[in-house]
């Protein structure tokens, strides 16, 4: 099993695609969660409800929204090529907040309180460019073939930050591009020591092949031409230095690469709250360099206007790296590379699978020479989602590809929309995988490289994977103010009816005439009397006695006003009813 909360994309055109770390923990914006069950067959979806509903407890997120069919796919071997009885759903507007990571953080031995997670500010975290905290749980309880029976837990969290900048040390005034770092300025805090229930706690400082190369060649020109004597002389090179010196310096063995990467272990176990660990990075001149990209740079949009129908395109274009064909030649000697595409789209968005398009190079080529494998499962209203899956077989040498589907926009009940339906629907992030090209850390043989877990994880062999952007599709949204309307319109003709209709009931005419009569005949006062007279006089009209009453004329207004009110409200029911 396989749970992520992300907030942010990984870039990957800036912060790489090919080496371990980003092609393991570049994940897809908001919850990815996939699992694998040894269960028999009919017991998955069971299976795959009880593990939602526990996961959403436990991480305060709505991963049970993940427990309708509507909501989760079963992929057959694009997502993970070894696994069987496998579910994926995805919820992409998933909002990331602290509450989904302090139970995060609760399954750590010493929790946030000691070791290196205590670095775990939240607000450090969240301000960041990309942020993704991980959880990876294998069991081999029912593994006959295994040496020992238990559960791994892997939890692994991916940040992206920005630096503070700090001082440079330099006299001139040339601009460094590159900001300097330390942890403090990163996290705003220190670690004090390693936490007393792990066996060890080490931080690593990796540079990457291509700034190795950059720093080597600044070597070259002051006579330093080899790897060795660049790593003798870190500490006083012209280009960086470290405020504390490195247990170790481990080299990676030459891949594909013309350089090899370098990592600088630190432990913790000599540093304590009277030294806290805190280390410094400091750029000393300005260095460019750029990441390890995957084969080919995958994007994903959406073709079309209007609210009836419109088409999804997946581009994949060439990063013009040669060295990736090297182990991509076939039998007959061409040299061709595979992609798996893998698609989940919602059942509201009806996509037409056999309008599929693939133009290589700008130029329409047929599917029979261009896809090797397929796997498609057709959406069902309100039912299951669609699924697509497609392995290509490209030539190397191909610099563009652009696959396009056609697809109708359904229409939902109104008590199927979100509260936001006016910003649109989304649509997961696609899957693109390279199996053929593996990448992995390829260090020297180390006894004690093997017993850190991380660098164990890092020489494992894995695929190359790329999350496309997600899709905003609007759909066809009812005005929703006109219940509120309508509601507010009957109600308001219902109290006139009915106030109305019990003034008219509940009036007495008879009391009214004999209280009309009796103000009549009763003397207004001398001071009334008075005042009256006064009156006549000035306007120079004789005193008039006050009018007989007019309760017929009264009941016989009301009585219509009741019925036109009736009326109203009959033919109001009767049309919009």
């Amino acid at each position: 099993m396989e749970l992520s909360f992300t907030q942010g994309r990984w870039n990957y055109a800036r912060w790489g695609g090919h080496d371990p770390i980003s092609s393991r923990n570049a994940k897809p914006p908001g919850v990815e969660l996939w699992a694998t069950f040894d269960v028999p067959q009919h017991q998955v979806d069971a299976s795959w409800r009880n593990l939602t509903h526990a996961l959403s407890g436990l991480f305060c997120a709505s991963i049970n929204f993940l427990e309708s069919s509507t909501a989760y796919s079963s992929p057959q071997w694009s997502f993970k090529s070894f696994a069987t009885n496998i579910r994926y759903g995805t919820l992409p507007r998933e909002a990331v907040c602290t509450e989904n990571l302090t139970p995060w953080l609760k399954l750590l031995p010493c929790r946030d309180k000691a070791g290196l997670s205590a670095l775990m500010d939240r607000p450090s975290i969240y301000r960041g460019f990309y942020h993704s905290q991980r959880l990876h749980l294998v069991s081999n309880e029912f593994d006959l073939a295994a040496a020992s029976s238990g559960m791994v837990l892997e939890q692994t969290l991916t940040v992206v930050l920005q630096p503070v900048t700090l001082g440079s040390g330099m006299t001139s005034s040339v601009a460094i591009q590159q900001p300097s770092w330390s942890l403090s300025s990163l996290f705003g805090r220190k670690v004090s020591g390693r936490c007393v229930l792990s066996n060890a706690s080490n931080v690593y400082v990796q540079l990457e092949p291509d700034l190795v190369s950059e720093l080597k060649t600044t070597s070259e020109t002051q006579q330093q031409s080899d790897v060795e004597n660049l790593i003798s002389q870190a500490w006083s090179d012209m280009s960086f230095e470290m405020s504390e010196s490195a247990v170790r310096v481990i080299q990676e063995a030459n891949g594909f690469q013309k350089e090899s990467s370098l990592l600088y272990e630190f432990s913790l176990e000599n540093f304590s709250d009277s030294r806290p660990f805190d280390l410094e990075f400091r750029w000393k001149r300005p260095v460019t360099w750029s990441s390890q990209l995957a084969p080919l740079q995958a994007h994903r949009f959406l073709m079309g206007s209007g609210n009836e129908r419109g088409a999804i395109a997946i581009s994949l274009k060439s990063v013009g790296r040669s060295e990736y064909a090297k182990s991509s030649v076939n039998e007959e000697g061409r040299c061709s590379l595979r992609v798996d595409l893998f698609q989940v789209v919602p059942w509201y968005v009806k996509v037409y699978y056999h309008t599929l398009k693939v133009f290589l190079d700008e130029r329409l080529h047929s599917l029979a020479d261009v896809v090797e494998r397929t796997n498609v499962s057709p959406s069902e209203d309100k039912v299951s989602p669609g699924l697509m899956e497609i392995a290509l077989r490209l030539p190397c040498d191909v610099h563009s590809v652009i696959l396009t589907l056609e697809f109708d926009k359904g229409f939902l009940h109104i008590d199927e929309y979100p509260p936001d339906a006016n910003q649109g629907f989304d649509i997961p992030s696609a899957l693109i995988r390279f199996p053929e090209i593996k990448t992995k850390m390829h260090l020297f043989e180390d006894k004690s490289a093997c017993k850190s877990p991380i660098l164990s994880k890092l020489q494992e062999e894995s695929p190359v994977l790329w999350y496309t952007e997600v899709l905003l599709v609007p759909l066809t949204t009812p005005d929703f103010s006109m219940p509120y309307n309508v509601i507010t319109i009957t109600c308001t003709v219902f109290a006139l009816y009915f106030g109305s209709l019990l003034n008219a009931l509940r009036r007495r005419v008879e009391e009214e005439e004999r209280l009309l009569k009796s103000k009549a005949a009763k003397p207004s006062g001398p001071i009334g009397v008075l005042l009256s007279k006064l009156s006549a006089k000035l306007r120079g009209k004789p005193l008039e006695p006050p009018p007989p009453s007019s309760s017929s004329k009264v009941s016989y207004k009301l009585i219509l006003r009741v019925i036109l009110v009736a009326g109203i409200a009959a033919a109001w029911q009767y049309f919009y009813g």
